[in-house]
C-alpha cells in the first residue's frame, strides 16, 4: 500500500465525528470523577487551591511542571535572559575590543554557562563535572569507540548506582530544593555529551578536536541542566559558524514559536483545574469505581500531557538555543501521531544520540532480524542506564524493546507469500490501509500501556490492561480500538497530504498538449 492511497472523503468525516465524540465523552467522565472527589484524603497531597475566585483546585503533582512554571519560574527566566543578554552584550562590545566575537561566540556562551553553574552549583560541582570531561576526554584521544563507550558508560553508571552515587552527591554544596534536578540533570547530559565528543573524535581523520572545545560544548547554559543533547558533531559545526545571517522571516518563526508555548502553558494550566489526571491514577480505590472509558482517557490523556510538557520544556530552550543561532532537537513526535514503536519517544534529543551511536550503528538499514534484535536490545540497555536501573524500567524497557521488534517480525512475516501477493494483486489499495489500520490500532495501545506504566505505575498499567482486555471484553475493548482506529486513519490522512506536498504526483498530460507534442 502507497502512503498517497486516499479514502472517501465521507468515510474520514465520519471517522473524525466519531473520535471527536469519543475524546469529549472520555473527557466529560475525567472532569466528573475530578469535581466530585476533589475533597478526598488520597488528593490532599497533590491537589491544591488554584483559582480561589472561581472556586478550582489544581493538580500539583507533576514536581517538573510546577518547578518549571511555579516554583522556580523567575530563577530559570533569569538564568536564560542573562544568556541572550550576555551574548547581546559581548557582540556590541565586539568592535571596540577588536576581537571578532561572532567567530569565538561559543567561547562566550562558555564563559556564561560556567559562571552560571559555578553560582548556582558550588565550585565543588564544577570541578566533579571537570574531572569526568578530563578522564573521557583523555580516553577520547585513543580513538577506540569500544573503550569511549565503556568509559563513558561506567561515568553514567556513578551517577546512577550506589555507593558512588552517594559518595558524588557531596560535591554538591549548599541545600535547595532544585538541587537534586540540577546535579543529576547536569552531570547525566554532561557525560552523554562527553561520549558524542569522544566518538565524534574517533570519527576525526585529522588529529583531534581540543579539550577546549569539549568545554564549550558541554558548558553551554541552555542545554546544560534540562538538554536536550545535541551532538558534538552539529554543535561544533553550527557554534563555529561565522555566517549569522538569518532566513527570511525565521525572528518571527522564533516568536510565534514562543507564543505557542506560553499558549500551551496556559492551557496545561486550564485543564489542571479541571482535570486530575495526574492524581487520579495514583487512588486506586477511585480508579475501580471508574467506568473502562475513564480509565482509557485517562491512560491516553497521560501520554499527551507527558508530551506537550516534554515539548513545551524543550521549546523554551530551544527558542533561546535558535537566538543563539543553533538548530537544535526538534520536540518530540506527538503520542496522538505514533502508531509505530519505532518512532516513539519523548525526548528527541536522547532518541537521535541513541540512534546515530546505537540503534542505527549495530541494525543498519534494520532489515535484519538478528541485527534488528541486537540494536534494539544495546539501545534499550543504554536507556535503562540512562534512566536509571529499577524494577519499573527495567519492564518498561523490555516491553518497548520487545513492541519494536515485533512490529520488524509482523511486518517481515506479511511481507511473505501469499500475503503480499494478495495484497499486491487482489486487494484494493484503500482496503488495504483499511486493514493495516487496525493492526496500527492494536499497536498504539501497545505503546500507551507500555509506556504508561513509567509515567504513573506499574499498578495503573495493570488496571487499564485488565479492563479493556479482559473485563471490558467485548463491548469496551471493540468500541476502544474502533476510536482508535478512527483516529489512525485521520493520522494516516494527514501523512498522505504530507507525501503530496512533499512529493507531487506529475500532472497527466491534456489532449491539448497532446496534440502540440505530436
Amino acid at each position: 500500500m502507497g502512503i498517497k492511497t486516499a479514502l472517501p472523503k465521507t468515510e474520514l468525516y465520519f471517522y473524525t465525528a466519531v473520535l471527536s465524540l469519543a475524546l469529549l465523552w472520555a473527557g466529560s467522565w475525567i472532569i466528573e470523577a475530578s469535581s466530585e472527589n476533589v475533597n478526598r484524603k488520597a488528593f490532599r497531597e497533590n491537589v491544591k487551591p488554584g483559582w480561589h475566585y472561581f472556586g478550582r483546585k489544581m493538580d500539583v503533582s507533576d514536581f517538573e511542571w510546577v518547578m518549571w512554571f511555579t516554583t522556580f519560574r523567575n530563577h530559570i527566566l533569569f538564568a536564560l535572559s542573562g544568556h541572550v543578554i550576555f551574548a547581546k552584550i559581548c557582540s556590541m562590545l565586539s568592535p571596540k575590543t577588536g576581537i571578532d566575537l561572532f567567530k569565538n561566540r561559543s567561547l562566550i556562551y562558555m564563559l556564561y554557562g560556567s559562571l552560571a553553574v559555578l553560582i548556582t552549583m558550588g565550585w565543588t560541582y564544577i570541578t566533579l563535572i571537570l574531572s569526568h570531561c578530563i578522564i573521557l576526554y583523555s580516553v577520547a584521544l585513543v580513538k577506540r569507540k569500544w573503550l569511549c563507550f565503556v568509559a563513558g558508560l561506567t561515568s553514567l553508571a556513578t551517577f546512577k548506582m550506589e555507593p558512588f552515587k552517594t559518595w558524588q552527591e557531596g560535591f554538591a554544596t549548599g541545600s535547595f530544593d532544585l538541587q537534586d534536578v540540577l546535579f543529576y540533570g547536569g552531570c547525566g547530559f554532561s557525560i552523554m555529551r562527553c561520549m558524542s565528543f569522544a566518538l565524534e573524535n574517533c570519527e576525526k581523520k585529522d588529529g583531534n578536536y581540543s579539550f577546549l572545545d569539549l568545554i564549550k560544548y558541554n558548558f553551554y547554559l541552555p542545554f546544560f541542566f534540562f538538554g536536550p543533547v545535541m551532538t558534538f558533531d552539529r554543535f561544533h559545526q553550527q557554534a563555529n559558524n561565522p555566517n549569522l545571517t538569518r532566513k527570511e522571516r525565521e525572528m518571527w518563526n522564533i516568536t510565534i514559536h514562543a507564543l505557542v508555548h506560553l499558549g500551551a502553558i496556559l492551557v496545561v494550566d486550564v485543564f489542571f483545574h479541571f482535570l486530575y489526571i495526574l492524581t487520579i491514577p495514583n487512588d486506586l480505590k477511585l480508579l475501580k469505581q471508574l467506568s473502562d472509558w475513564s480509565l482509557a482517557g485517562l491512560a491516553y490523556s497521560n501520554l499527551v500531557y507527558d508530551w506537550v510538557k516534554s515539548a513545551v520544556l524543550f521549546g523554551v530552550i530551544n527558542t533561546v538555543s535558535r537566538l543563539d543561532h543553533l538548530d537544535p532537537p526538534q520536540p518530540p513526535k506527538c503520542i496522538t501521531m505514533l502508531y509505530v514503536f519505532a518512532e516513539t519517544h519523548f525526548d528527541r534529543g536522547i532518541n537521535d544520540w541513541l540512534c546515530k551511536y546505537v540503534y542505527d550503528y549495530i541494525g543498519e538499514n534494520h532489515d535484519a532480524i538478528f541485527k534488528e534484535l541486537l540494536a534494539t536490545i544495546c539501545t534499550f540497555a543504554v536507556t535503562t542506564l540512562w534512566l536509571g536501573p529499577c524494577e519499573l524500567v527495567y519492564i518498561w524497557s523490555f516491553f518497548n524493546c520487545f513492541g519494536l521488534n515485533f512490529e520488524l517480525w509482523v511486518a517481515k512475516f506479511f511481507s511473505l507469500p501469499p500475503f503480499s501477493t494478495i495484497e499486491k494483486n487482489l486487494m484494493p489499495e484503500a482496503m488495504s490501509r483499511r486493514i493495516r489500520g487496525l493492526f496500527n490500532a492494536v499497536n498504539f495501545w501497545q505503546i500507551v500501556l507500555y509506556n504508561v506504566l513509567a509515567l504513573n505505575s506499574l499498578d495503573f498499567a495493570q488496571l487499564v490492561a485488565k479492563r479493556l482486555l479482559f473485563k471490558g471484553f467485548p463491548l469496551s475493548t471493540l468500541s476502544v480500538l474502533f476510536v482508535t482506529y478512527c483516529g489512525v486513519q485521520l493520522i494516516k490522512e494527514r501523512e498522505r497530504k504530507q507525501a503530496l506536498l512533499d512529493d507531487p504526483e506529475p500532472v497527466p498530460p491534456t489532449e491539448a498538449d497532446k496534440q502540440k507534442a505530436e
